[in-house]
C-alpha cells in the first residue's frame, strides 16, 4: 500500500527568470492556489497524507504557505471571515508534512533518494510541483491503483507526438496489458524523433520501490568514485527496468506543466476559464477583444 510520498521542491526554476528570482516556481498560482497546493491536493485526495518535502534554504514560502499561522486565523474571524479564516487553518492541517535539506550531487535523484532515506524500506510516489493534472480520477489514485496491481515501480505516462520526443523520457514499451498499462523495459532521455521507442512520453509522477532506491545509491556511490553529470531518477528506473519489472499507467486527464513561460500561462489560462465565477467574465472578455 502507497500511503507516503515525495516532493522534490530545492530547483532554481531558472526557465521562469525573473518571476522566479524571489519567488518559488511551485509557489506560482494557478487559478486561486500555488502549484504545490494543487500537487498536495491530489495526495490528499488519492489517500495519500504523509509527504516529505525535499527543500533549500531558497523555499521559505513553501514551508509558510502550509504552517500554521492563528494570528491571520484570528484577525480574519474579527473581521467576520469566518471562511477564509477556515481555509487558512485548512492548510496547516491537510496533511502531515516534513521538510528535508536537499543534500548531494545536482540532479532530480538526488532529493528521492534523501526522502527515502527518512521513509525506510517501502514504496513511495514521487510528483513534482510544476505539475497540474485536471481528471475525474486524479493522477497520484491512478498511479497508487497500478501499483497495487502489479506490486513494481510505475511510470505516469501520457502520449506524445513522435516530434516531441526530444523533451522527454520516453519508454520502451514491451507490451500493453490494456487499461492504459504497459509493461516496459526501459527508457530513453530525450531521443531525437525517428529514434524514439515509443509515442509515450514520461511525465513526472511514479511509484518508486526499494529496489529503483537501490539503483539511486550505486549511482551516488559512482558519482563520489567519480563525480560527473548528475543523478536522475529516470536514469535509475531505467537500470532497473532491465532485470525487474516496471510498468507504465497512461494517465486519463488533461496535463499541464508549470515549468515554462508558455506552459505556465497555458495552465494559468486554461484554470481562470475553467474557474465557475471568472470563467463566464474572462469568456465574454475574450470575445470581445
Amino acid at each position: 500500500m502507497v500511503h507516503k510520498a515525495v516532493i522534490p521542491v530545492a530547483g532554481l526554476g531558472t526557465r521562469l527568470l525573473p518571476l522566479t528570482r524571489a519567488l518559488p516556481k511551485e509557489m506560482l498560482p494557478i487559478g486561486d492556489k500555488p502549484v504545490i497546493e494543487h500537487t498536495i491536493r491530489e495526495l490528499v485526495e488519492s489517500g495519500i497524507d504523509e509527504i516529505t518535502i525535499v527543500t533549500s534554504s531558497r523555499k521559505e514560502l513553501v514551508q509558510r504557505h502550509f504552517a500554521p499561522d492563528s494570528d491571520l486565523e484570528q484577525q480574519l474571524r474579527e473581521a467576520g471571515k469566518d471562511e477564509l479564516a477556515a481555509s487558512v487553518a485548512e492548510l496547516s492541517s491537510l496533511a502531515h508534512i516534513t521538510y528535508l535539506y536537499q543534500n548531494g550531487p545536482y540532479g532530480n535523484g538526488t532529493p528521492v533518494l534523501n526522502a527515502a532515506r527518512v521513509i525506510g524500506d517501502e514504496p513511495f510516489m514521487v510528483l513534482w510541483a510544476d505539475d497540474v493534472f485536471v481528471a475525474e480520477v486524479p493522477r497520484a489514485r491512478q498511479l497508487k491503483a497500478a501499483y497495487e496491481e502489479a506490486r513494481a515501480p510505475v511510470l505516469a505516462l501520457m502520449p506524445m507526438a513522435v516530434e516531441d520526443a526530444s523533451r522527454y523520457g520516453v519508454p520502451v514499451v514491451e507490451e500493453d496489458l490494456g487499461g492504459g498499462r504497459l509493461r516496459i523495459s526501459g527508457l530513453v532521455e530525450k531521443p531525437r524523433p525517428e529514434e524514439a521507442p515509443s509515442r509515450y512520453a514520461a511525465i513526472g509522477g511514479y511509484v518508486v520501490t526499494p529496489g529503483v532506491v537501490a539503483e539511486l545509491e550505486a549511482a551516488t556511490r559512482r558519482w563520489h568514485e567519480r563525480p560527473e553529470g548528475e543523478i536522475y531518477l529516470t536514469d535509475a528506473l531505467h537500470r532497473h527496468a532491465a532485470g525487474n519489472p516496471v510498468y507504465g499507467q497512461v494517465i486519463d486527464g488533461t496535463w499541464w506543466d508549470t515549468g515554462s513561460p508558455l506552459n505556465y500561462l497555458r495552465a494559468q489560462f486554461a484554470a481562470a476559464l475553467a474557474h465557475p465565477a471568472y470563467g463566464p467574465e474572462l469568456r465574454k472578455l475574450a470575445l470581445e477583444s
